[in-house]
């Protein structure tokens, strides 16, 4: 199972990729669409990224602009770029080092105040993420798989966190029921799952 989960996490990174490459051939060749999609496809995981660096989300905002800005003008270098989500982070970490290097130059703030952010941490996020929306898309598959009731039982109880009483008020039903209902499908889920 784990190792589907890995090959899965590397095919979406591929396909991810793969798209990426195809947008951004499109928009050196003078497709702003493209130019748009690619913004938005990679915006918040910037933002998100970002977060991490700083705490000023406004100088983060800026900087995510400038790398923009710089990939629209400079369109015509972009020809050596392998890896484009690379290219956005470590652009952006960039900017950002040499936006916060500009401050604190003109600032008063003692070196030791400086609260720099490890790039482990960083990444080791970044890989949490991804690995939670694998999983996550693996749970809403396997529960796609259970009755709508089984489902609807299963959703209440662990994921809305509701008590067995409430389950029982909202579906309409005796206690017993909702037991072996809960009973079924968490059977179910463990053979399909197994």
């Amino acid at each position: 199972m784990q190792q589907t989960n890995n090959n899965n996490t590397m095919m979406a990174g591929k396909n991810d990729e793969s798209e990426m490459t195809t947008l951004l051939l499109a928009f050196q060749s003078g497709d702003v669409n493209a130019f748009s999609r690619l913004y938005d496809l990679n915006i918040n995981i910037l933002f998100n990224y970002g977060c991490k660096l700083t705490t000023d989300r406004e100088l983060l905002k800026d900087c995510i602009h400038d790398v923009f800005v710089k990939i629209y003008t400079k369109q015509a270098e972009l020809n050596h770029i392998e890896n484009f989500k690379s290219y956005l982070f470590i652009s952006l970490k960039n900017r950002l080092c040499d936006e916060i290097r500009k401050r604190v130059y003109v600032s008063d703030a003692e070196v030791e105040e400086l609260n720099p952010v490890s790039h482990d941490d960083v990444e080791n996020n970044y890989l949490n993420q991804e690995r939670e929306q694998v999983n996550n898309c693996l749970v809403k598959r396997l529960l796609n798989q259970l009755s709508p009731r089984q489902r609807e039982a299963l959703t209440l109880y662990y994921i809305e966190e509701r008590k067995y009483e409430d389950i029982c008020e909202i579906m309409n039903m005796n206690y017993q029921s909702v037991r072996n209902l809960m009973h079924r499908g968490l059977s179910k889920l463990k053979s399909i799952a197994g």
